[in-house]
């Protein structure tokens, strides 16, 4: 059996360390291995796409990383309880004509007592920002633990 630690029931720490996880497999941007940590019959809403498996949740991520170029994502704990967490976040791209974005958004988490995500409910808006007015300043992949936060960015 595939386990995905940290499990639940989670814990102050445990549940900013599975956020933590998350930020770090979405800023590599490999669909495959980030689909991983869900289950085979995970569901989705993403703004107005739904996924309802793990290979449709990856082909959604192939797409949306074809589309956000150059993307960088920060997410911060909001609530846990049990097997549940809720995250808030933020990350900035451009599309293919060189125009960039911040996206803002929630998401609601259910996890499986392996640890893999069950379910995955997501809130997002864009935000046309010129590329003079990025915060999120790091070589692609995962972000510097000395990086600051979406809390200490004022974001």
């Amino acid at each position: 059996m595939q386990t995905r630690p940290p499990l639940p029931p989670f814990t102050l720490e445990t549940a900013v360390q599975k956020v933590r996880l998350a930020e770090d497999s979405w800023n590599t941007r490999d669909a495959a291995k980030v689909a991983l940590a869900y289950t085979l019959d995970t569901q989705w809403r993403n703004r107005a796409e739904f996924a309802h498996n793990r290979a449709e949740a990856q082909a959604f991520l192939e797409r949306k990383w074809h589309k956000e170029l150059d993307y960088r994502l920060i997410k911060e704990l909001w609530l846990h309880a049990g097997n549940r967490i809720a995250v808030r976040y933020a990350y900035e791209w451009h599309d293919a004509a060189g125009h960039w974005f911040r996206s803002y958004g929630n998401e609601n988490w259910e996890f499986e007592a392996d640890g893999l995500m069950r379910r995955r409910y997501a809130c997002i808006n864009d935000l046309p920002i010129q590329e003079s007015e990025r915060k999120f300043h790091w070589p692609l992949g995962r972000r510097p633990d000395d990086h600051p936060g979406l809390s200490e960015l004022g974001l």
